[in-house]
């Protein structure tokens, strides 16, 4: 995936709609057929959600509306006006017609624009982005509300929801527009202004290298909304192989504090080994709390990343 250039917005004409795509995007990434493909796939999720309006996607539970599914024998307090009464006439039983319920969905994407999302080929900020341009994608096709937020600081800047698939550019041009935060960010703050904000239940896409001290309370914040949680690792294939040695200083990206460190064979195997512990412990959590755990590492292609891994994952089917 090359990273785009800086030129503004550009407009294609492929086959016979216009695909409108930021520059940064990158409109290689997310032409028409790409597009397409994304559409076949649904942002799956453990439980059902009750939401305000009926949205497009179908339930498991049983509900009031247009397409029949079942009977069951009436119980007190149930509502008269769905007995069927044709087959209490032939059986003459009490039963309660079903319906196939479809729900309200919010996806809420949640992006950290810390600094350290800076670094990378491409730049981990820029992979989040692109990832939550497809997922976000995914929603809209499927009639779920998209709200993408950002969190920088020490607050989450949430974007009103979008909704349906016609609403695709406004989130293309949102999340163009997502930028890194200036100064030092506490994600656990941020993740807590964002958990305020929601509402309801709904599916929480949280994209983060979690390079904070307190990545484990980020997710147990934002598990604790009662929203399910998926949580895409971010990391830059230099964070997980760093190709140093040597006398170095390593600077914070955020705060601008130092440390010379001397990398040699053994240091770098110290660092792996850290690492892969640090991971596991993390998808550990994720799953003593019913989060999804992904790591990745922004080389992956999208495609890859959507219709592999993710698939795989069951994030998406």
């Amino acid at each position: 995936m090359a990273e785009g250039s800086s030129a503004g917005p550009a407009t294609v004409e492929r086959g016979t709609r216009p695909a409108f795509l930021p520059n940064e995007l990158d409109s290689t990434v997310f032409d028409e057929a790409f597009l397409r493909q994304l559409e076949r796939l649904l942002l799956l999720m453990r439980a059902p959600v009750r939401g305000g309006l009926k949205g497009g996607r179908r339930s498991v539970k049983r509900g009031q509306s247009v397409e029949f599914a079942d009977y069951r024998e009436y119980a007190l307090g149930d509502d008269l006006r769905q007995l069927d009464w044709n087959v209490y006439a032939r059986l003459e039983k009490l039963f309660v017609k079903l319906f196939v319920e479809e729900e309200d969905v919010t996806v809420s994407l949640l992006l950290d624009v810390s600094r350290s999302m800076d670094s990378g080929r491409p730049a981990k900020l820029l992979f989040a982005k692109r990832a939550a341009a497809a997922l976000g994608y995914i929603g809209l096709a499927s009639e779920d509300r998209v709200a993408v937020t950002a969190l920088g600081g020490r607050i989450a800047r949430r974007q009103i929801a979008l909704r349906g698939s016609g609403s695709v550019f406004r989130l293309l041009a949102t999340l163009s527009g997502v930028a890194s935060s200036q100064g030092p960010t506490d994600l656990v703050a941020a993740a807590r202004h964002a958990a305020a904000q929601l509402t309801g239940r709904g599916l929480i896409v949280l994209i983060s290298d979690l390079l904070d001290p307190q990545a484990d309370k980020v997710i147990r914040e934002l598990a604790a909304t009662g929203s399910e949680l998926v949580v895409l690792h971010v990391l830059s294939p230099d964070e997980l192989d760093p190709p140093l040695e040597g006398d170095l200083r390593l600077v914070d990206s955020e705060t601008g504090e130092g440390v010379d460190v001397t990398l040699d064979v053994a240091t770098l195997d110290a660092y792996r080994t850290r690492l892969t512990e640090w991971q596991a412990s993390l998808a550990d959590l994720c799953a003593r709390r019913r989060a999804t755990y992904v790591a990745v590492s922004t080389d992956i292609p999208l495609a890859d990343l959507v219709f592999a891994e993710l698939r795989r994952r069951r994030v998406l089917g």
